[in-house]
């Protein structure tokens, strides 16, 4: 079975930074899930979020020369599908991983999740996994708001108990919590 480690907390907090380190050990083997989709672009070829276009430049531009896999929509088949198999994995992030499925039912969302925990606990590989902490906020006024803060909660959670390690960042620094 693979190590799983999970990096929670708030926005620039180091998580993917501890990751990304944590797997640099793994070798030019390890591969790289990046789970945001690029923005969409105009007619005039130019990105219509152009501040993402911009953070997802940046995260290219700071990550090892790893294989990377970008926003694949069955992630354990896409990693099944290489060759030579990864060394190591990083997820990054769980956020953007249910950001992009909100068209779905919860239990959808949350069963596809837990499949992928599975298949990753099966893996001859280890596995980080990044996410946001969003629950510390207030309670968002928006009705989808409060959906996407209550399954990042929910799946953070599963996400930890399937973990052998998790770490809770904040200013840089990781607390182990388990």
């Amino acid at each position: 079975m693979a190590k799983i480690t999970f990096f929670t907390g708030p926005v620039r907090s180091g998580k993917s930074r501890r990751a990304v380190a944590l797997a640099t050990g793994w070798g030019m083997g390890t591969v790289f899930v990046a789970t945001c989709r690029p923005p969409v672009r105009g007619a005039d070829g130019a990105p219509l979020d152009s501040e993402m276009a911009e953070r997802i430049r940046r995260h290219r531009d700071d990550r090892p020369a790893w294989r990377v896999l970008e926003a694949p929509q069955d992630i354990a088949a896409a990693l099944d599908a290489l060759a030579p198999p990864p060394a190591g994995v990083v997820l990054d992030c769980l956020t953007l991983w249910v950001s992009d499925r909100l068209d779905r039912e919860d239990g959808e969302i949350i069963a596809d999740w837990e499949k992928l925990l599975s298949h990753f606990r099966e893996a001859a590989y280890p596995v980080v996994i990044v996410s946001n902490e969003i629950g510390w906020a207030p309670v968002p006024a928006q009705p989808i708001m409060r959906r996407f803060r209550d399954l990042i909660g929910t799946l953070g959670q599963l996400t930890a108990e399937a973990a052998d390690e998790a770490y809770l960042c904040a200013v840089g620094q990781a607390l182990r919590l388990k």
